[in-house]
């Protein structure tokens, strides 16, 4: 059975790593991983593949930055003849990036058959461009492996056949649960012992002036009651840079490696956040996560989990945030199947097919 692995941005790279790790032990499998270069910088890519283990792709489209419709059709059209040449067994494809629904439309009029990882999520918001990427991935995809149930039944509220869908747990958590250990080893010289640890990088937050304005306004006010770690996203210092609000108070650095983020993560006395792969970690650390956003393609983080969304409420997030500092943080538990074993799950199914 040949296999493909097709993966551009950072979070994919902590889903792919899993199932190709499972895969190695199947006597059957050949994997080959493409790296479609959406994300190109070191820290959101090279540094990533090295801690976890992943190999170097077999081939990089290197499309870099773009307008949606510029990556997507770039990517198309790059790996168009590679797909065609390999001709695998199967497509897998993760998450809800551009490289995902591009990959899902080459193959699908290739005739080659797509494995959709992290199937079935959605925030029922179609402003979102990941929104858009999940819907046609879905509708596409020969197999859709679920993280939670929740993915199931919109699947199947969407016409997908039950027969398509797996339920296999959270493949991101697989490589959390691996890199703790090394997490916990990292050293945090230099950053306070309480903090609140922030990621921003949604266009919805970060493109739009007012609301980025009123975003960083409120971390000021949080600053004055804990310490502000604000890693940066490359978009987002440009667009704070744009701005020019001071930000003396809170304290900034570059994008981190994977393992040094989570050392950061599984410590903060909070967490404040737009992205949802973060909502999910913390669900599993049992970090009190506050997300700056008004829905959620993860609602298991928020019915389980300790997630709360308190958009851009600035009123809520200092009230769950006082919450918290007072030692009134909201108890959650990890879903089921978060356990580790995702991409085991995964191979089992793809091996049986």
């Amino acid at each position: 059975m040949k296999v493909t692995h097709v993966v551009g941005a950072r979070p994919n790279f902590m889903k792919v790593a899993p199932v190709l790790e499972a895969l190695k032990t199947r006597k059957n499998a050949v994997q080959t991983l493409i790296h479609t270069g959406q994300h190109y910088d070191a820290n959101m890519s090279d540094v990533f593949f090295q801690q976890l283990g992943v190999p170097a792709p077999d081939v990089n489209l290197e499309v870099g930055s773009g307008t949606h419709a510029t990556q997507t059709a770039d990517i198309m059209t790059r790996l168009e003849p590679v797909v065609a040449a390999a001709r695998p067994d199967i497509v897998l494809v993760y998450g809800d990036v551009n490289s995902t629904v591009a990959t899902t439309l080459v193959c699908s009029k290739l005739g080659v058959r797509v494995g959709h990882v992290e199937a079935g999520l959605r925030s029922f918001d179609r402003t979102m461009a990941e929104e858009i990427n999940r819907l046609v991935t879905d509708q596409l995809a020969d197999l859709l492996f679920t993280p939670s149930e929740d993915g199931d039944e919109n699947l199947r509220r969407e016409g997908i056949a039950p027969e398509k869908i797996h339920r296999v747990g959270n493949v991101m958590i697989d490589s959390l649960v691996r890199l703790l250990p090394f997490a916990k080893k990292c050293s945090t010289e230099g950053f306070p012992e309480r903090y609140a640890l922030v990621t921003l990088h949604r266009p919805s937050n970060v493109d739009e002036s007012a609301s980025l304005k009123g975003i960083l306004e409120s971390l000021l006010e949080v600053s004055d009651r804990i310490a502000v770690v604000f890693p940066v996203h490359p978009r987002t210092r440009q667009r704070i840079a744009d701005l020019g609000v001071p930000l003396s108070n809170l304290q900034l650095s570059e994008p981190l490696p994977y393992v040094e983020f989570l050392a950061l993560q599984s410590r903060a006395t909070a967490v404040l956040t737009d992205s949802g792969g973060i909502q999910e970690e913390t669900t599993y650390l049992g970090v009190p996560c506050l997300t700056l956003r008004s829905n959620t393609e993860r609602p298991v983080t928020v019915t389980l989990g300790s997630n709360i969304l308190v958009g851009q409420d600035r009123l809520m997030l200092t009230t769950e945030l006082t919450k918290i500092l007072d030692g009134q943080a909201k108890c959650g538990r990890v879903p089921p199947l978060w356990d580790g074993h995702a991409g085991d799950r995964i191979a089992e199914v793809l091996c049986s097919k």
